[in-house]
């Protein structure tokens, strides 16, 4: 008898994010669970990154994370992120605000950019979270980038020929806008066809309920 290859779904998802954001961190971390599960079931999940800036137009000569918060919002502000950095380890984050340094993220998301023409977006999201959360690097420094992505395997395009830095610079700030134009004010917010939009760090829970819900409504193929 013949034999039939299952059929498989694949659920589109979009994900507007900054990487110096821990809420994003959060809910990125969650929907990476969330995902694998259903991708346990025998589904696809596509991921798109959709660039956001915290902090438009910041600097990136890199000062201290927590002098700058308190500098900017106030002592309080700096003892409310030490008690989240604290509640976050049950969820398995590993959080030192104390090495965090401020820094702007456009040639971050840049690089995201160039991961995902390469299928490493995804590796590279994470690493840059961790990178600056955890590991207390200037991801807004040039020479950190070059390494960070030469750690998760991201080159120079196909090496034929100079990256065009103009032209990548004009494609992502056409993006930037393009996303805020989509209403999108803070982050994260996760874009899953055929649901409605998901703002915030949402439970891991809400997330794979919200997959399940695409792949039951995605045909397969």
């Amino acid at each position: 008898m013949p034999q039939h290859t299952p059929k498989s779904t694949t659920v589109h998802v979009r994900i507007a994010l900054d990487v110096i954001c821990v809420h994003s961190y959060l809910g990125y971390t969650r929907f990476v669970r969330a995902a694998d599960r259903l991708r346990a079931e025998g589904r696809q999940v596509r991921v798109e990154f959709l660039p956001f800036e915290l902090a438009p137009g910041a600097g990136t000569e890199g000062e201290p994370l927590l002098p700058v918060l308190e500098r900017v919002f106030g002592a309080e502000a700096v003892r409310q992120t030490l008690r989240h950095a604290e509640q976050l380890a049950a969820e398995g984050l590993e959080l030192h605000y104390e090495r965090a340094v401020a820094t702007g993220t456009f040639e971050a998301h840049r690089l995201i950019a160039r991961a995902a023409r390469q299928g490493r977006a995804e590796q590279l999201v994470e690493r840059l979270f961790r990178a600056h959360l955890t590991d207390g690097l200037h991801i807004g420094d040039a020479t950190t980038l070059a390494r960070l992505a030469e750690e998760v395997g991201v080159m120079e395009d196909d090496g034929s020929k100079p990256v065009d830095m103009t032209a990548e610079t004009e494609r992502l700030r056409a993006e930037l806008d393009r996303v805020r134009r989509l209403g999108v004010t803070g982050v994260p917010v996760f874009f899953i066809d055929g649901v409605r939009p998901l703002h915030g760090s949402q439970p891991e829970a809400a997330l794979f309920a919200a997959l399940r819900e695409a792949a039951r409504t995605t045909p397969a193929f």
